[in-house]
C-alpha cells in the first residue's frame, strides 16, 4: 500500500478522526498513487494514522479507516451493516409507513464520497470521489449480502456528482437488477404519506430525504392556513400541508417536470382543497404577490453558495429573498426558511435572515431551528457535514 506521510505537527486532525487529510499536510508520497487507490496515512515519525482514497485536490485522503484495513474482505459488507443498523435504531428501517431513507451519507457514515439512498428496495448510489466510483462493484456486491432478497436494484446515479475531470466513464445506469425488475419509478411512503421517485430522471437521487422531519412540522402547523410552497420540486412540503387540513396550497417551481411530478403526488394523497401549481421562477413570483395573501410560506432554494467563492453573492441572495418573504406574509404568519449550502454555516445563514428581517421593519421570532434529518448523520469529528439548516420564523 502507497504511504502518504505528514508533515510534522500535522497530524492533529486526523488523531481527532476528521476524515479529510489536505494537500498542504503530505511531506512525502511513498509510491506512485492513481487516484482512487487506497493509501496509508502515516506521521511524520513513521505512526500508521489512517487509510482512505487519495485523491487530486486540495483534499488529498478521504479517510475509510482508522483501524481495519479498506481492502479486507467484509470491509464495505460491515460499512454498509453498520449504516443501516443506525436506521433501524431511530425507527426508518422497516417502518411500515416510511419505505425511503438515507442508508449511507458519506463522512456522517464513515464512508466519505458515497451518498446511497433506498426507495423501498431500490437503492440509488452516488459516488462524489473516484475512490467511490471505482468501488462501485464491491458496494452494489455488499449491498445485496446485507439486503438479500429485499433489494430489487442498484441504480447508479453519479454521472453528476463524480469529479469530471478524472476520465471516468460517467454514464449512470443499474448495476444491478433482480430478474424482471423493469421500473424506474416507484410511489414511496414517507409518514403516511405517498410520494411518486423517479431515480432515473429526478434531481439528486430522485427524492430530497433530508427535509423529512421539516415537512412533519410543516404539517403541524399547516391545518387552516393559507400555504405557499417557494422552489417546491415535487411538492413534499405541499402534500405535508394539505393532508394536514391546510386550507390552500400553492406550490412554485422553475421545472416543468417537478411541476408535473407534484401534480401526481397531489392525486396520489387524494387532496381536496384548493391547489393551484405555478411552473415559474419562484423569486420573482414571490416578488408580484400581493402582501397578507398566505400566512405560512416555506422557503426552500437550491444551494446558493456550492463553493466558499460564491458565499458573498450567496447571502445576498438568501438575504433578499428571506426580506421579500417576511414582507410578504400575513400578521401572524409563520415562514419556514432553509439553506442547503455547506459553506453557509448556522450561524452565518441565521444572521442574513436577522438582516433580512430587519430591513423589513416587521417584527418576527425564531419559534424553532431546524436541520437534516436523522438518517443524515453529522459526524462528531466533522461538523461541516451538518449541511441543512433552518429557522421557522413568526412574524407579526
Amino acid at each position: 500500500m502507497v504511504k502518504v506521510i505528514l508533515k510534522r505537527g500535522r497530524d492533529e486532525s486526523l488523531r481527532r478522526f476528521h476524515p479529510w487529510v489536505f494537500s498542504g499536510a503530505v511531506a512525502q508520497i511513498q509510491g506512485s498513487p492513481a487516484e482512487g487507490d487506497i493509501v496509508g496515512v502515516y506521521s511524520a515519525e513513521g505512526q500508521f494514522l489512517a487509510s482512505g482514497h487519495w485523491q487530486i485536490g486540495s483534499i488529498a485522503v478521504r479517510i475509510l479507516s482508522f483501524d481495519a484495513d479498506p481492502t479486507a474482505p467484509g470491509f464495505w459488507t460491515d460499512s454498509i451493516a453498520r449504516a443501516l443498523a443506525v436506521r433501524e435504531a431511530v425507527g426508518l428501517a422497516g417502518s411500515a409507513d416510511t419505505t425511503c431513507f438515507r442508508l449511507v451519507h458519506g463522512e456522517g457514515d464513515g464512508l466519505p464520497g458515497l451518498i446511497i439512498d433506498w426507495y423501498d428496495g431500490v437503492c440509488v448510489m452516488q459516488a462524489h470521489s473516484v475512490g467511490m466510483f471505482r468501488a462501485k462493484a464491491q458496494i452494489c456486491e455488499a449491498l445485496r449480502t446485507v439486503f438479500g432478497e429485499r433489494l430489487k436494484a442498484v441504480y447508479d446515479k453519479s454521472s453528476g456528482t463524480a469529479p469530471f475531470k478524472a476520465g471516468l466513464e460517467l454514464v449512470d445506469g443499474y448495476l444491478w437488477r433482480a430478474e424482471g425488475f423493469t421500473a424506474s419509478e416507484a410511489v414511496v411512503q414517507e409518514n403516511g404519506r405517498k410520494f411518486l421517485v423517479n431515480w432515473e430522471e429526478g434531481q439528486k437521487t430522485g427524492f430530497f430525504l433530508d427535509q423529512r422531519d421539516n415537512r412533519a412540522l410543516v404539517g403541524k402547523y399547516a391545518a387552516g392556513r393559507r400555504v405557499l410552497n417557494l422552489f417546491c420540486y415535487t411538492g413534499g412540503f405541499s402534500i405535508y400541508a394539505l393532508t394536514a387540513g391546510a386550507a390552500q396550497v400553492d406550490s412554485v417551481d422553475s421545472s416543468a417536470k417537478a411541476m408535473s411530478l407534484v401534480e401526481r403526488n397531489i392525486r396520489l394523497n387524494s387532496a381536496s382543497q384548493e391547489v393551484n401549481n405555478y411552473c415559474e421562477d419562484a423569486i420573482e413570483f414571490l416578488h408580484k404577490i400581493p402582501e397578507g395573501k398566505y400566512d405560512l410560506m416555506i422557503v426552500d432554494p437550491p444551494a446558493f453558495a456550492k463553493h466558499r467563492g460564491a458565499l458573498h453573492n450567496a447571502l445576498r441572495a438568501y438575504q433578499r429573498l428571506n426580506a421579500a418573504a417576511i414582507a410578504k406574509v400575513a400578521p401572524g404568519g409563520l415562514v419556514f426558511t432553509f439553506s442547503c449550502s455547506q459553506v453557509v454555516d448556522k450561524i452565518t445563514f441565521a444572521n442574513t435572515v436577522f438582516s433580512a428581517a430587519a430591513q423589513t421593519g416587521r417584527s418576527v421570532r425564531i419559534l424553532d431551528r431546524l436541520c437534516q434529518g436523522a438518517d443524515h448523520p453529522v459526524s462528531i469529528y466533522h461538523p461541516e457535514g451538518e449541511y441543512l439548516k433552518g429557522l421557522l420564523l413568526y412574524v407579526e
